[in-house]
């Protein structure tokens, strides 16, 4: 019997189909081999791949549009953000304000592209001597026409720092949410990026990832009834909600201002669930640009041209900081952030 709480179930791909205020999401799985003295594969690993557009799994990875460090070399952004969860392996960041950083094994990176800005994301492969296992989930945050033209940013939520809440249901069955933002009962995520639409409690953006113990009941709290949710069941069995059996690798949209009582199968069950409330304004996307109108797409790709978004300060356009160099952040303003 269909469950009143489920609006809809999609397939996950490569891009997994989310709700206003989210534009997009992606799910990176890459069991990528060991590294060279250029922390990127053997080049010999690299034949028979499309280089530049290798988006198809080949011996269990992808270089992605990298040639030599599986990533993506330079490229612009305006009009919204990326919310990047490194669940496994390390990024490392460069831009056109000449900011940087390595992060990764749980660690956050809330980056508003607002006004326009390049950046860079790579995946080095740091282990010489074994497999270098990456895992992530890159979402888009839609900005409002509003903050549009906000200045560039990027956050750092460190692993260390993120709110983990544990739950134990009535048979011992643990669950663990990691609160990457919004809040649950009275334990609140760390503060996004500061024009973010997610900066406003009353938008109810929610980002967490949910890992469930096989048999673990655990109940979503309803939120208001303009709320877009969308449970991402990604890896594990299958999940029971309320009266119906959903395989994993699915896109589970419900109605978000009923309590949702989910109950994990026979394996170990990992989620993500994003909610929040639309914005309601035209959307006009070219690639990596996001605005309220064609007018503004194309003022978007002459600024681009003119001035580069402030141009590239990096030797490389694939930059990636010394192996030994660890976690760290280092902003416009200097300050240099190191784990």
């Amino acid at each position: 019997m269909e469950s009143n709480s489920i609006t809809s179930i999609k397939p996950l791909g490569f891009m997994w189909p989310v709700s206003n205020p989210f534009l997009f999401c992606a799910h990176h799985l890459d069991d990528f081999p060991a590294g060279n003295d250029d922390m990127g594969p053997e080049k010999l690993l690299l034949k028979g791949r499309n280089i530049g557009q290798d988006f198809t799994i080949k011996d269990g990875w992808r270089m992605y549009h990298g040639d030599t460090i599986p990533g993506f070399p330079a490229h612009p952004h305006r009009g919204f953000e990326t919310v990047t969860v490194v669940m496994k392996g390390l990024v490392d960041h460069a831009d056109s304000h000449g900011q940087a950083g390595r992060y990764g094994n749980g660690d956050v990176q809330w980056m508003t592209a607002g006004a326009g800005l390049q950046h860079s994301e790579m995946f080095p492969l740091l282990n010489k001597e074994s497999g270098n296992p990456t895992e992530m989930l890159q979402l888009w945050l839609n900005l409002p026409k509003a903050n549009k033209f906000a200045k560039p940013h990027f956050k750092m939520l460190w692993s260390e720092d993120i709110p983990l809440v544990n739950t134990t249901d009535e048979s011992g069955k643990t669950v663990e949410i990691n609160l990457i933002a919004g809040n649950l009962g009275d334990v609140a995520a760390l503060s996004p990026a500061p024009d973010s639409w997610a900066a406003d409690p009353e938008n109810e953006v929610t980002i967490w990832t949910i890992k469930m113990e096989p048999g673990a009941q655990w109940k979503i709290p309803a939120a208001s009834e303009q709320v877009n949710r969308t449970l991402f069941f990604y890896r594990g069995a299958t999940v029971k909600i309320e009266d119906q059996l959903i395989a994993s690798e699915q896109a589970i949209q419900v109605k978000a201002d009923q309590e949702l009582i989910i109950e994990n199968g026979t394996s170990e069950g990992f989620f993500l669930l994003l909610q929040g409330k639309p914005i309601n304004e035209p959307v006009v996307q070219y690639g990596p640009f996001v605005m309220n109108t064609n007018a503004e797409i194309q003022q978007a790709m002459h600024d681009y041209q003119r001035t580069e978004f402030g141009g590239w300060p990096w030797k490389r356009r694939d930059q990636v900081h010394p192996r030994e160099k660890g976690r760290f952040a280092r902003h416009q303003d200097g300050t240099e952030e190191i784990r």
